[in-house]
């Protein structure tokens, strides 16, 4: 079969490809990474007018490369880019108030590249792009979203699996699998495509895998979930 990584990382997926061999992934294991961070650089090009303010930390910044959009300060920027938060392990949500109230002000949109609210790491739960972003439209801020759960880069995907198969590729074919309720599930069950939840993320598995499923189909009841496991070990 063709595997296609999908991911809400801001990164190309040059970035991807090189952190993920960084941490030792064998990069066999899939056959093209498509990233929020590709979309988002189409996004940066349609919308950016040639300069765009970049709210997240430093490490996103390889997403500017090859776009030929400048990086640049809130006054004088077209749209902003968000990757994340400056610091995800200690800022607090209240520490971007005054900075989301200006972009407001100024009838800035925003480019989120990461639509995720949340993410595990280690024990902890940290704030993403998409929680800023959630909260900039709750300030009736005009918000872009570039990955899951959005169509967009399902299209992409498909369009990868399609160009690596040599022929088009039913929607009928494909088996999603991911964590996330929200990004992973619901984007699945949006774009039609069957589900394999992984209930040992973002998912709590605590109380058994059918309660686990129970939970995410009542938020994402049109999810075509076929089997839920604890990780892919067991798939």
């Amino acid at each position: 079969g063709t595997g296609i990584l999908v991911t809400n990382s801001p990164r190309s997926q040059a970035g991807v490809a090189r952190q993920l061999g960084e941490i030792g992934v064998d990069l066999a294991a899939h056959d093209r990474i498509v990233t929020s961070g590709d979309v988002t650089q189409a996004l940066m090009r349609l919308h950016g007018g040639g300069g765009v303010h970049h709210l997240g930390p430093a490490r996103d910044l390889s997403i500017y490369d090859g776009t030929g959009i400048a990086r640049v300060p809130l006054d004088q920027a077209k749209a902003v880019l968000c990757t994340g938060l400056f610091d995800d392990e200690n800022d607090r949500l209240s520490d971007y108030d005054a900075l989301l109230a200006e972009m407001k002000r100024r009838g800035l949109t925003m480019i989120c590249a990461n639509p995720d609210k949340i993410v595990k790491k280690g024990g902890r739960m940290l704030y993403c792009a998409g929680k800023l972003a959630e909260l900039y439209a709750a300030m009736g801020g005009e918000v872009l979203m570039a990955g899951k759960p959005f169509a967009p880069i399902y299209d992409l995907a498909l369009a990868e699996a399609a160009r690596l198969r040599g022929r088009p590729v039913e929607r009928a074919e494909i088996l999603a699998i991911g964590d996330g309720p929200e990004t992973d599930i619901r984007g699945a069950a949006d774009y039609g495509l069957d589900a394999l939840l992984v209930a040992e993320g973002l998912t709590d598995a605590s109380d058994g895998l059918g309660a686990a499923e129970a939970r995410v189909l009542a938020a994402v009841p049109h999810a075509r979930i076929i089997a839920t496991v604890h990780d892919l070990g067991g798939a």
